[in-house]
């Protein structure tokens, strides 16, 4: 009897906590659902859509007509893979991206560094620092295009005038010098970027290792190498992973400079000429498709090397 007494007891006091956990269960599900149908429908939906268009010979017109419900087809990843005019792409895409990544953090943990200790208006200064990453990308390009135009640009002017150039540089119509214009631009546009996350991460470190490093008579280069940036990597780390993503995908700094001519077709310039110039939206949702693959990998592997890394620190 008196073991039938404890399991009664037992069951009681178990069914008050599992209505509890259950009612929170409810109340989690509750309060995610909004947020999962907003996910699902800014980001799931299009993906599959696109995904879906990647396997379709479809037009503007096709899509109009017959929605999800046209021809289904493989040439179109067919034509992606064999088409030099995509590796092109693809090449110059991996180029622009990891030139802007380096440069962009480079830029930014020099700038950084410099605003580290107090002078005077080091917050105005600090303020302009990010007038590049917060003014409108339409000013900003416009501004480029004027200042550097072969015909009354003030950078050619200078150049002739003062640096004794024999001729106007064409800086956004002529090959290569058009992709390293635009590579320097996109530094300059996003460094801000990268000096927010890398000043707030030396806000945090401790002056107290650097003030022995210099007293055991280590120098201002050997203080940075082995004691400020090992203590910067996480975030540099990822910095590089927010930064390749954004430059792998940019759109606007290109097409706004020089319209994806001059061999600085960028990928995301290449899916809009697809879209805009010829309509296909099956060839422009497989080359969109292909080139998500290839960045997948690309952030898969450094996330690995990244992660061993860690590990071999620890």
């Amino acid at each position: 009897m008196g073991r039938v007494r404890e399991g009664r007891l037992r069951t009681a006091r178990s069914e008050p906590t599992s209505k509890l956990r259950t009612r929170e269960n409810r109340d989690g599900i509750t309060l995610v659902a909004p947020v999962v149908l907003v996910v699902a429908a800014i980001i799931v939906v299009p993906i599959v859509w696109t995904v879906v268009l990647s396997f379709q010979d479809a037009r503007y017109v096709d899509v109009a007509r017959n929605g999800l419900f046209n021809e289904v087809t493989l040439d179109n990843y067919a034509d992606v893979l064999t088409s030099p005019a995509f590796w092109q792409a693809l090449v110059t895409t991996v180029q622009y991206s990891v030139a802007t990544t380096v440069g962009s953090i480079t830029v930014g943990l020099v700038a950084a560094l410099a605003f580290r200790d107090r002078f005077r208006f080091r917050a105005p200064l600090r303020a302009v620092m990010l007038l590049p990453y917060v003014a409108p990308v339409v000013a900003t390009t416009f501004v480029w295009q004027v200042a550097l135009n072969p015909q009354y640009g003030v950078v050619n002017a200078f150049g002739t005038q003062v640096l004794g150039w024999e001729h106007p540089v064409n800086f956004l119509s002529a090959a290569p010098t058009a992709l390293l214009t635009v590579i320097v631009y996109d530094i300059w546009r996003y460094f801000p970027f990268a000096f927010l996350f890398l000043g707030a991460a030396l806000t945090g470190l401790s002056k107290e290792i650097e003030e022995a490093a210099v007293v055991d008579g280590a120098t201002p280069l050997q203080k940075f190498c082995f004691v400020v940036l090992p203590q910067l990597l996480p975030t540099v780390a990822l910095l590089v992973l927010f930064r390749m993503v954004m430059a792998f995908n940019e759109f606007d700094d290109v097409y706004l400079l020089t319209g994806g001519a001059a061999g600085t077709q960028v990928a995301s310039v290449r899916v809009f000429e697809q879209l805009t110039g010829s309509s296909d939206i099956g060839g422009a949702s497989a080359t969109a498709a292909v080139m998500a693959v290839f960045l997948g990998v690309a952030l898969a592997i450094y996330l690995r090397l990244t992660a061993r890394q860690r590990e071999e620190n620890r």
